[in-house]
Formats: C-alpha cells, structure tokens, sequence
C-alpha cells in the first residue's frame, strides 16, 4: 500500500515520533511505502506532499513539532474540499491516510470516511480533551512545562510579595491547569468546567498572605467569571469557526489588585508550553500510536482511532473520539480544592 500522512491543528512535542513509528514499521514489517502531506489538510488539498522514508524519520523521536509542518486548514471550508482531497490521493496512488491531530483535524478526518475516504486517526493534543482515549501526547510535556514554570514563579512571588497568576492552555478543558497546578502547590486553579467566583478568588489570595506566603493562581485560558464572559478578540475566528481566546490571565491581574490592594502579576505561558524536546512518556506513547495506527491501516480497519486505554492501546471509532470532548469531572477538581487558599 501507499500510505499518506498528515499532521494537523496546533503542534505538540512527539508528533515526530509518531511520525517515525508509522514509517518504521509501514516499511520494515508490511513494506507499505508512504508519502508526507505538508500542513495538514492544506497539504491533500493542494496536492503538497513530501517523501517520507525510513531515511527520512531517522534522528526525529526526541525533536518537538511535526517534520511535515501543520495548519489549521479545515477541508470542508473550502470549495469542493472533500472532492478535492479525493483527487490528490486518487492522483498520488495513496491508498489510505493517517491523520494526527486533535478535535478538529480528526473530526474532518471522521467526515471524510463517511464520505468513503479510507483514514484512519492518531489523537494529538496537550489539551487531553478526547474523550476516547485516557491520554493523548503532548500533555504530558505540556504539564510539565508549566509545572517547571510555576515552580520558578513561586520563588519570585515569595520574593517580592505579589500575586503570581500563571495562564495556561486550556480552552474548554481544565487538565493542564489542574494536573500542573496540583503538582506545583498552586493556591487558586481556575478551569473552564468550572465558573469561577472572583470575591472568593481574592479570598483564598488574603489567607494565603495571612500565612506569610504569597499566592500563586494557575488558570486555564478558557475560564470565565461567574455571570461574565470569556475574553476573546472580537471577530477572530479560525477555519474551524473557533474564537481566539485572550486575557483571561489580565482580567484576574485587574481585579484582584483592584480588590485587594496587592501587587500582582500575571505570566501567559502560550505556546512554550507546546514547543521544545518530548517527555519521555510522550515519546513512548506517540511512538506506540503510530504502530498501532499503521496496523490498523494496514489491516483495512478505517474509520477509527488509537486509543490509550489502561496500558493497552486499542481501537475505537473516529465519530465516537470526536463526538464529545473530555471535562474535568468534580471530583477531581474537589480534590484539587483541599489546598486552595
């Protein structure tokens, strides 16, 4: 077979190392061969691709980001996307597609096997938000990154006094700012499935001076005020029709100085938290990803995803993946509670 692959949505550490576990055993067991498509759909879209052989993966497992570039190109925004995507691979001889992404690339990739585009899906993003699958890589770097960072701003807040507010990704899921603010000994974290109160946001700040430590607040950019709004940039939308959020961080720096009279500070994070060298963890679950996604190509089993299930890495169907997205449920942010303030 000629296999096809793609990376798309944001980039994350071990996205190459998928990529390489794909090519090593497509060729060494099946003797498949394959093909790269440059930045996600754009790549099918346009008929950009890119050799992808065994010479081509050697040296990438430990290197962030993807060798194949990416994009947030949605197919079905495009004119005649579908029916294009149909054509460069009808042209190419690519027999099957690998798609690795996130929410979005896999739900594109989702309505393309309804269409009868034969793909199979690898799950991409730091946000571990779907559903079917108990981790996705990328997250765990992600985490501790901004666990690295927290630890840092922890030394200054203490220093100086202040309000130290660390913004981390997380547009409707909560699990960086939970699993990284619980392993950092945040005081305050603050999650999109949770609205929070300011007031006592200000409160757990003053019980924190009141025991000669200064506070450190981890939260998600997706998290909203009770009665209030997310702050985005007004009218910036992506092809996937998602608003560009911004200043969650800001907002919170405004109020609790206003309201508490304390000097305070906040650090956006952004994409160094999905930039630089893979966890080991996130190597060694992408690498297996990527040879259960060629098996699957491999045998006809289209219209499905990798999943990480225990230890186990499984199949399930890409309409079940991306059907919902995985919250933080309550009791494990209960749990995160016991140490606010």
């Amino acid at each position: 077979m000629k296999i096809g692959v793609l990376t798309g949505g944001g980039d994350c550490p071990g996205l190459n190392a998928v990529i390489r576990g794909v090519v090593r055993k497509g060729v060494g067991v099946y003797g498949h061969s394959f093909v790269g498509f440059r930045d996600g759909w754009r790549g099918p879209l346009e008929n950009d691709t890119v050799p992808l052989d065994v010479a081509a993966v050697r040296g990438i497992l430990p290197r962030g980001g993807t060798i194949l570039g990416s994009s947030r190109t949605n197919p079905y925004a495009a004119a005649d996307g579908p029916a294009r995507v149909r054509e460069t691979l009808e042209r190419t001889g690519v027999d099957a597609l690998i798609a690795i992404g996130g929410e979005d690339t896999l739900g594109a990739a989702a309505r393309l096997h309804a269409e009868g585009i034969p793909v199979v899906g690898v799950p991409k993003t730091i946000d571990n938000d779907l559903s079917a699958t108990d981790y996705t890589f990328g997250f765990d770097t992600a985490v501790n990154i901004a666990t690295e960072a927290i630890d840092r701003l922890h030394t200054t807040a203490e220093s100086h006094h202040r309000v130290l507010i660390v913004e981390v990704m997380g547009r409707h899921a909560g699990w960086i700012a939970l699993h990284s603010g619980m392993a950092a000994g945040a005081n305050v974290i603050l999650i999109p499935e949770r609205p929070f109160d300011i007031d006592k946001v200000c409160a757990f700040v003053e019980q924190r001076f009141a025991t000669r430590y200064a506070p450190i607040i981890v939260v998600a950019e997706g998290a909203t005020p009770i009665a209030g709004t997310t702050v985005v940039k007004e009218g910036e939308l992506d092809a996937f029709g998602h608003q560009r959020l911004q200043g969650i961080g800001t907002l919170l720096e405004t109020e609790i100085r206003g309201r508490t009279g304390r000097e305070t500070r906040a650090t956006v994070l952004g994409h160094v938290q999905r930039g630089g060298t893979p966890t080991a963890f996130d190597r060694w679950l992408a690498t297996r990803f990527g040879l259960h996604a060629v098996d699957a190509v491999h045998d006809g089993d289209f219209g499905t995803m990798v999943a990480l299930h225990g230890t186990r890495v499984e199949r399930v169907p890409l309409a079940e993946a991306t059907g919902e997205l995985k919250l933080v449920p309550e009791q494990l942010y209960a749990e995160a509670e016991v140490f606010f303030g």
